[in-house]
């Protein structure tokens, strides 16, 4: 038994050298990863940013007129980077006339555009240079258009009433009957025939 116990003590000794070796051996190494796990970081991975400060604008959309809110109105931002739009956000005002953004950063230029049923479109640039804005557009009914087409070439408002030219020059408008006939057609009004041109 003497041998047996001889055995056991030396495998004990030569197991508990071999532990100790990689003990040891991975404290010196433990270090030496995390450095290069560290110097890894700061060339390849990708860092949080913060965003830059952002504005809230309040917008308020007013009827002219009267000064009552529009509720429903198409409230449209689109940034501006120099020349070139750098998208669209679009928002609904409620029934206070009110619609609310906070996202767009202190800084930039935006294109302010207000869309709302039976007014006209309203567009403004405004640069956003503080951390709260607020802004008022009041918005106004549309009015009558001008036209290059009147007569003698100058421009002149149309009056929108749709109304046939022909009818105020005398000359009867074109009837429904296109096979030109100078029939009665019962309703007691008369079809004058189509005027003849000269050749």
């Amino acid at each position: 038994m003497s041998c047996r116990a001889t055995i056991e003590t030396m495998f004990r000794r030569h197991l508990l050298l071999v532990s100790l070796f990689l003990v040891t051996l991975g404290l010196a190494v433990c270090p030496v990863c995390a450095l290069a796990q560290k110097s890894d970081d700061q060339g390849w991975s990708r860092k949080y940013k913060t965003p830059p400060p952002s504005s809230r604008i309040e917008v308020t959309v007013l009827k002219a007129f009267n000064g009552k809110p529009i509720g429903n109105a198409s409230v449209i931002f689109h940034p501006i980077e120099g020349d070139r739009d750098k998208g669209v956000l679009e928002l609904k005002t409620n029934e206070d006339g009110k619609a609310i953004i906070d996202v767009i950063p202190v800084g930039d230029t935006v294109r302010l555009q207000v869309i709302a049923n039976g007014y006209q479109t309203y567009g403004q640039d405004y640069k956003i240079d503080k951390a709260e804005m607020t802004m008022e557009i009041k918005m106004k009914r549309p009015v009558a258009q001008y036209s290059t087409y009147g007569s003698g070439g100058s421009a002149k408002p149309d009056s929108g009433s749709g109304t046939d030219k022909s009818s105020e020059s005398g000359t009867p408008p074109a009837s429904g009957n296109s096979s030109g006939s100078n029939s009665n057609n019962g309703s007691g009004s008369q079809q004058t025939p189509p005027a003849s041109q000269p050749k």
